[in-house]
């Protein structure tokens, strides 16, 4: 098949465009003629949260990636969605995760399918986002419209994709473990990378920190008492996406000071591997989710996690096999991760992460949604 894949990509940074990134590699090493198409302008730097949208990692090998999109600009849409109506790929994925991307994302797909041949469709993370604002509903909703089937990656997206659009075709397909980040290193290598003492216990809190990530649910769990006494250390290794100054207030208040270890800048991805290889436990104490890259870098690791009821993230982790599903609250994850380093090892855990990864290869969901496709073509 002919593929395109709109979205993030180099030279951005992130998930997003990791994701896209490690998808079309694998359609290419399954025979697809594929390419992806990215941003000139992805977001407004009035509306960036972080220090900069761009990566200073090496591009992806051998991957042709051509920067075609404005977001804001719509003669823009119309220009690419007419360039791409002509040359009828056979599969165009158009990748949504906030409603921001909908009138962008939304003219294009309507624009392409209107050759008849091409099938369209959106590649769903986030249906609702998880900090809303007003107009999202009906910037969803046009998104929705310009498709013609949607791939979502749990079953809590299909569910709120459901409240727009319950005739169009669904694949639910997991989010695929990523396996760029290198091997596994050894706890007292990772410890010397970091400056870190390779005795002491550690659990990881890794990602972009905003509001419904619950860092300040960690916190408090972090404060319990039996931390200390377990020769426990948090290490928090992400940018700030909300205001860093209450997550400081608030270790104050907890009495935490010089306690937490904090890396606050974007972790490129040669040190993704340290952080996770000194780690003995990654912990997500989400608020809200759907589903987490977080999760498969903690399979690719084979690291046992704690994570919370909210979401997808039960659909991935089974709880006392790979690790815990805890309530939205500071105790239940203070005495998750208390229960771990009491009365467990790696070695109870590890068999079960090495048999779920192996759940989610990109080889599988390629293969998934290229089947979902053949099987709802238009022709």
């Amino acid at each position: 098949m002919k593929i395109i894949i709109i979205g993030p990509a180099h030279p951005y940074r992130g998930g997003l465009a990791t994701f896209n990134e490690c998808m079309a590699q694998q359609f290419a090493k399954d025979g697809h003629d594929v390419r992806i198409e990215t941003f000139t302008l992805q977001y407004p730097s009035l509306l960036f949260p972080g220090k900069t949208q761009y990566t200073t990692d090496a591009p992806p090998v051998a991957l042709p990636i051509t920067r075609t999109v404005h977001s804001l600009n719509p003669f823009n849409w119309i220009k690419v969605g007419r360039r791409l109506r002509q040359e009828k790929a056979d599969l165009v994925l158009l990748r949504y995760w906030m409603p921001f991307m909908a009138p962008c994302m939304g003219t294009i797909g309507r624009i392409i399918k209107k050759n008849k041949h091409t099938k369209v469709v959106g590649l769903i993370d986030n249906m609702i986002p998880h900090e809303r604002r007003v107009g999202d509903t009906l910037l969803s909703r046009y998104f929705v419209k310009g498709m013609d089937v949607f791939v979502v990656l749990s079953s809590s997206v299909k569910e709120e994709l459901c409240q727009f659009d319950k005739e169009k075709p669904c694949l639910v397909v997991p989010h695929p473990t990523y396996d760029h980040y290198g091997a596994l290193l050894t706890k007292k290598e990772a410890a010397a990378r970091l400056g870190l003492d390779e005795t002491t216990r550690y659990i990881l809190f890794f990602g972009f920190i905003r509001d419904y990530k619950g860092l300040d649910v960690l916190m408090r769990a972090y404060a319990d008492r039996r931390m200390a006494q377990h020769n426990i250390r948090l290490i928090v290794a992400g940018e700030f996406y909300n205001n860093a100054d209450k997550y400081h207030a608030l270790e104050k208040e907890l009495g935490l000071e010089g306690r937490i270890l904090w890396y606050s800048d974007y972790i490129p991805n040669d040190a993704v591997t340290h952080f996770f290889s000194v780690a003995d436990l990654v912990v997500q104490p989400y608020k809200t989710a759907t589903q987490s890259g977080i999760s498969q870098m903690a399979y690719h690791f084979e690291k046992p996690m704690v994570v919370t009821a909210v979401g997808g993230l039960p659909e991935i982790v089974p709880h006392g096999k790979v690790g815990y599903v805890v309530p939205v609250d500071a105790q239940a994850v203070a005495d998750a991760v208390v229960d771990y380093f009491v009365c467990h090892t790696e070695a109870d855990f590890k068999p079960y992460l090495k048999a779920e990864k192996m759940k989610y290869t990109w080889e599988s969901f390629c293969r998934m949604v290229v089947d979902f496709v053949k099987t709802n073509d238009k022709g």
